[in-house]
């Protein structure tokens, strides 16, 4: 039986907990713990397009058991899912999470269990939090307070990405300066959990150095994403702005492209021994109007040059625009899935 006494112990204990892990207790076995971690995310793949729509089906990608069981049986490790709380929730305090939204994120969460994928677990398209970070701060803070409360009793293979991409007015600074506030907001309720972090500016790896994490906490993985050059991997993509990058250009791996790649690689992977975190590429992909020898190509390469340097990816994604999966025809496209787990 718990009386008040043993409630308030269990509290400060709580307390005590967090408390270490943000100031001082984690250090070289936690920090060990999160390149386990990211060494067990491994191959991936998002579930783009679905969750992360106004509503799911709206962008006409729909969840199903059996594209869980298909990303297994193909030999990827881990799924990315990105979720689009903030069309959920309320407008107004205490910004309370629809059931029947969180039940649809359960039902992935479970799915992805059976299979045995791991599972990083995001806030998706805030585009309101990236265009006006003060007045969306209290309500961004109250979704992750939901999200870790409900998720604390998932096993360590579910992990938390605050923000996908944060741009616009959530400069570097003020995405420094809210990262530890969400930062202690999750570990309120989840105090091992590995919880992943990447740069202002779209996650930008050249904005890597500006990235400020709390030097105690060494249960954080450090995400970037890329699609570099991206002329070719956004060509004729109409949602990038009046003008999209123009159809007909191709990605041949010659020796300059390949080294003009390795250097982005490499910035990234020296930072990344410079602060001792480790490093996942949580998005790369190219648009599907691109020719398919060329996409192939670009995405063997980048995730050559992630694994050569230990970093884990997740490839941007399963069946949609950049899709490595045909939903109409119910199979792989199989250029792609060779360059990614062949």
């Amino acid at each position: 039986m718990r009386t008040p006494e043993t409630r308030f112990l269990r509290s400060v204990a709580a307390v005590i907990l967090t408390a270490m892990l943000m100031v001082g207790g984690a250090s070289g076995a936690h920090s060990a713990e999160a390149k386990e971690m990211n060494r067990r995310l491994g191959r991936g793949i998002n579930l783009g397009n679905a969750l992360d729509a106004p509503t799911e089906g709206a962008w006409g990608m729909r969840l199903e058991a059996d594209y869980f069981r298909r990303i297994k049986e193909a030999g990827f490790q881990s799924v990315r899912l990105p979720v689009r709380w903030s069309a959920h929730a309320g407008e107004v305090a205490p910004y309370t999470v629809d059931e029947t939204f969180f039940q649809r994120v359960d039902w992935a969460l479970d799915q992805a269990a059976t299979q045995g994928l791991l599972v990083m677990l995001n806030v998706h398209h805030y585009r309101e939090l990236d265009a006006n970070p003060a007045a969306h701060r209290e309500r961004f803070l109250a979704l992750w307070r939901q999200i870790a409360k409900r998720y604390a009793g998932r096993p360590e293979t579910v992990l938390f990405e605050p923000l996908n991409e944060p741009h616009d007015q959530l400069s570097d600074d003020l995405w420094n300066a809210l990262l530890l506030d969400v930062l202690q907001v999750i570990r309120e309720s989840n105090p091992e959990r590995v919880v992943v972090f990447g740069p202002g500016s779209w996650n930008n790896f050249s904005h890597l150095p500006t990235l400020k994490l709390p030097a105690a906490d060494r249960r954080i993985l450090v995400t970037f994403h890329y699609y570099n050059p991206f002329p070719f991997t956004h060509q004729g993509a109409s949602w990038v702005g009046t003008n999209p990058p123009p159809l007909g250009r191709s990605w041949e791996g010659t020796a300059a492209e390949l080294e003009a790649m390795a250097r982005d690689f490499e910035a990234a992977a020296a930072w990344a021994r410079r602060e001792d975190r480790p490093l996942h590429v949580g998005e790369f992909g190219s648009y599907e109007k691109a020719e398919m020898t060329s996409r192939a190509r670009w995405t063997r390469a980048v995730r050559d040059a992630a694994e050569s340097r230990g970093m884990s990816w997740a490839y941007w994604e399963f069946g949609a625009g950049f899709g490595a999966y045909d939903r109409r025809a119910a199979a792989w496209r199989e250029p792609l899935l060779h360059a990614l787990v062949r």
